[in-house]
Order: C-alpha cells, then sequence, then structure tokens
C-alpha cells in the first residue's frame, strides 16, 4: 500500500489526472459550440445538421428515426467533418488558451534569468577587476 500511495502522490499522475479532467470538460464545451453553432451555420447551405449527411454506397439504404441504418452501407462523412472541425476547435482553444500564454510567460522568464546573469557576470568580472588592480598595487 505504501508504494501505492507514493505512485499516486506523485505530481505528474495528479497533473496528468487534472489535465483528463480539464480536457473532458474543454471538449464537452467545444462539442456543444460544433453542434449548437457550428453546425447549424455550415447545415446553411444543406441540412441543419452536418451529422446527417452521408452516402450511400451499397443501396438501398434506409435508416430509422433515431438514425441507425436498417439497410445498405451508408458513407457518414458528415459525422467525420463534423469531428474534424471539433478537433481544429479544440486544437485552436488549446493553443491560444494554454500553449501561446505559456510561450509568452516563458520568454518573459527566461529574459529576466539572462539579466540576472548578465548582471552576476558583469559583477564578477569588476570583482576580478579589483582584485588585478590591489595585486599589482
Amino acid at each position: 500500500m505504501k508504494g501505492f500511495k507514493e505512485f499516486l502522490l506523485r505530481g505528474n499522475v495528479v497533473d496528468l489526472a487534472v489535465a483528463v479532467v480539464i480536457g473532458a470538460a474543454i471538449t464537452n464545451v467545444v462539442n456543444a459550440f460544433v453542434k449548437g453553432v457550428i453546425n447549424p451555420l455550415l447545415g446553411l447551405i444543406g441540412t441543419k445538421d452536418l451529422n446527417s449527411y452521408a452516402s450511400c454506397l451499397r443501396g438501398p439504404c434506409s435508416m430509422d428515426a433515431s438514425g441507425n441504418v436498417t439497410s445498405g452501407i451508408f458513407i457518414l462523412w458528415g459525422s467525420v467533418i463534423s469531428a474534424v472541425i471539433s478537433f481544429i476547435i479544440i486544437a485552436a482553444v488549446v493553443y491560444f488558451l494554454i500553449v501561446l500564454p505559456m510561450n509568452h510567460f516563458l520568454a518573459k522568464r527566461r529574459t529576466v534569468e539572462e539579466e540576472a546573469l548578465e548582471a552576476e557576470v558583469k559583477e564578477v568580472q569588476l570583482l576580478t577587476e579589483i582584485r588585478d588592480a590591489l595585486v599589482s598595487r
């Protein structure tokens, strides 16, 4: 039990669990956005929902009211397009709300650390010059 407790309390396991929960929440929000806003907007050129776009590969094709295939072979390319749009939106949200701000923060942090290092190097050089001047006297 001690080893299991140590495994669970390791930082990376907890961080991963938090990331999965946050990712699931973001996925739900993005999927609702795609289904509620994007699909109807794209549906202006055709049906109201991208998921209804399908082609019959082998007929005769028919579906029941709940969307289950009763005969034939359907290619549900509308749902693939919807999934691709969801992926692009999720990737954009992750990039613009997480990756971009983190890169900006890290760049600022690097600049501050580099300035501190430069100041330290100048201080060491100045102390070296003072030491050399005292030794030469």
